[in-house]
């Protein structure tokens, strides 16, 4: 039986997802015994975005459940990638901040990912990707705010 034609939307959002997967697989063959992608995300996040969030704000921007953020951000504790402070704005929460190992952590991770970027560099040219970053961002975009209106 020959394959049904896929709707595009929805064939695009295999697509993506098929490439964070094997994105997941890179990644975590390269770093340290027991850390995760989650790991990863969580002090890659506080990097670019929030040094300083609360583990509700993390688990929202991650969207997963805070018992969930609590338990990752308890494994990045456990190994000083992370630290935990009172919140001057809440006594009842913590604030997450990182420490020089976690910026040290992420920097090494990246750098453990440059022969995987430099193989798709030799193998896809970098203007095809300059020009599908635009209207994939366009498209998180779009998705993120759909998220939000129709859960």
């Amino acid at each position: 039986m020959p394959d049904t034609p896929v709707d595009p939307y929805i064939a695009l959002q295999f697509e993506v997802g098929i490439i964070h997967q094997i994105g997941i697989a890179f990644l975590e063959a390269r770093l340290p015994d027991g850390l995760l992608v989650s790991h990863f995300s969580v002090v890659s996040h506080l990097v670019r975005v929030a040094d300083g969030a609360t583990p509700l704000q993390l688990a929202a921007a991650f969207q997963v459940p805070k018992t969930s953020m609590s338990h990752t951000l308890a494994g990045l504790q456990r190994r000083g990638l992370v630290d935990m402070r009172a919140n001057p704005d809440d006594k009842r929460s913590k604030r997450v901040w990182l420490t020089q190992a976690g910026r040290q952590f992420r920097d090494d991770a990246l750098a453990a990912m440059a022969p995987v970027s430099a193989e798709i560099a030799a193998r896809f040219p970098r203007e095809k990707i300059a020009q599908l970053l635009p209207g994939l961002a366009e498209f998180r975009a779009v998705i993120d705010r759909l998220r939000d209106e129709i859960s």
